[in-house]
């Protein structure tokens, strides 16, 4: 295994001193426990945006700490979920009267510990984002897995929440973002955790892993390797079977990478599902591509489809700055 570190023990420590550092004018990194949030205290009374989950998967989710998206983020160990403290510690740093949303992806022990941080704090809600059509369970989860439609949900929900939005109306928003979102991915190569040295399963040379989990949780099947083209139009079919959406339907087309693929084959991959989407009469009005949802230094990719309505669109576009997504500002 080769990796730029120094030892397993202190890789997020580390890493965490260095993303403040980057990113001193937008990020405060706390220890002890360990959250993220914005440089700046923000406007009394707001709605305060909380995510997090395990490391691993960055920018997900300390990158999206800013003006227009999160006010806080608890980052886990690898692959492994934040503990309540965290996220009360993280919680209480950036509520100023407004209440505070738990923005929490669907696995069990984000779940349940997102869970015991919001029984002991007042004045909370959550959404929980499930957009992973790809299994219905899987070793981390009952039920759909949340996926990279966590990052529409967080930038359209705090959107709505830097203009104003009280808490109930950032949650059912959220909810209504992420019943209207879908996502499904492929790996290529395995990722490998740092503290298990070796990748985290095998995939033959001519082997994909179709619907891969962002944890390298097994997929739908295991298959032989195939063009570009036909992945991609084997998970928009997966997406649309499960969003059921209507011709006309103006969508987000979001092509995430997991880590180890280059733009250009993102971008490739991109142009072959917007034919697949344009083939269904669906009308592309926002994209993004690129690095958001990762797993380490996975191959692959997934592909998120977010049906748009003009409310939804408003927010996509209005004003974002944190370290990993700004426009508008």
């Amino acid at each position: 295994m080769k990796k730029l570190i120094n030892s397993v023990e202190t890789v997020l420590a580390e890493s965490l001193q260095g993303f403040g550092q980057a990113h001193s004018d937008l990020v405060k990194v706390s220890f002890q426990p360990q959250y993220v949030t914005r440089a700046t205290p923000k406007e009394s009374g707001k709605v305060a945006l909380v995510s997090g989950g395990g490391s691993g998967h960055e920018p997900m989710h300390a990158g999206f700490v800013g003006f227009g998206m999160l006010d806080a983020a608890c980052p886990g160990e690898v692959f492994t979920s934040p503990t309540p403290d965290q996220m009360m510690a993280a919680a209480q740093a950036v509520e100023t009267g407004g209440g505070v949303l738990f923005i929490v992806k669907n696995y069990s022990g984000d779940v349940m510990n997102f869970e015991m941080a919001e029984e002991m704090l007042e004045n909370t809600a959550t959404v929980l984002v499930n957009d992973d059509v790809a299994v219905e369970d899987s070793l981390f989860t009952q039920g759909r897995r949340g996926v990279a439609g966590t990052v529409v949900v967080e930038k359209i929900v705090g959107a709505a929440a830097e203009a104003g939005a009280d808490l109930a109306a950032c949650k059912a928003l959220g909810e209504r973002v992420n019943a209207a979102s879908g996502s499904m991915g492929v790996a290529l190569t395995s990722c490998t955790v740092p503290a298990a040295g070796k990748p985290t399963f095998d995939l033959g040379e001519d082997e994909m892993e179709m619907g891969v989990g962002i944890h390298g949780e097994p997929g739908r099947r295991r298959v032989a390797s195939m063009p570009a083209s036909e992945i991609a139009a084997e998970m928009v079919e997966a997406i649309c079977e499960s969003l059921q959406p209507a011709s006309g339907d103006e969508v987000l087309l979001f092509v995430n990478g997991m880590g180890g693929t280059p733009a250009m084959e993102l971008y490739l991959v991109y142009h072959a599902a917007t034919q697949l989407c344009e083939a269904r009469d669906l009308k592309i009005v926002r994209s993004l591509v690129g690095n958001y949802c990762t797993s380490l230094d996975m191959a692959g990719c997934s592909i998120t489809v977010t049906k748009l309505d003009a409310e939804m669109q408003r927010l996509w576009d209005a004003p974002v700055k944190t370290a990993a997504l700004r426009w508008g500002l």
